[in-house]
């Protein structure tokens, strides 16, 4: 069993919304096509393509930025830390007088970044783990989840 009590707070917050929206097709034809329109602009001196190539590169990720921003002020769950117990039965979640698990069965997968571990509990929800918030718990996350999910959900590098 681990337990964690975490503060989401917006850098957290932007860096599972960049993760999420680049592992999908579309953040990724978006990323290629605005390079593409950057290097035919830089080959052809049409000036018109390096604009629109900027803008499709810059777009999503300042987007995401605003969005993670008024998320965190807006959003009262993210006020205070959230309380975290990770067991054989699953994730416990917890703050204040609101308390709910979620079984190993229903996660969808764990992957991690530079930052963060992700437990997505659907396939748009996910559970944030901030590496600098976990200590020294990081390694006993990742062997919880290691060890109650199969291992073709499970891409975290630690």
């Amino acid at each position: 069993m681990v337990e964690l009590d975490v503060k989401i707070e917006a850098g957290d917050l932007y860096d599972f919304m960049l993760m999420h929206s680049y592992s999908k097709p579309s953040g990724l034809m978006g990323s290629v096509l605005g390079a593409v329109m950057v290097i035919v602009a830089l080959s052809t001196k049409q000036w018109i393509f390096l604009i629109g190539g900027v803008v499709l590169l810059l777009y999503l990720p300042w987007v995401l930025f605003i969005k993670s921003r008024q998320q965190v002020l807006g959003n009262p769950v993210f006020k205070q830390p959230l309380h975290y117990v990770l067991d054989e039965n699953g994730v416990t979640i917890s703050q204040g007088e609101t308390e709910e698990t979620q079984s190993w069965e229903n996660m969808v997968k764990a992957v991690s970044t530079s930052k963060s571990i992700i437990l997505y509990t659907s396939r748009v929800n996910a559970t944030i783990f901030p590496k600098r918030q976990m200590g020294d718990n990081k390694a006993a996350v990742i062997e919880i989840i290691s060890t109650h999910m199969p291992p073709s959900k499970v891409k975290i590098r630690a």
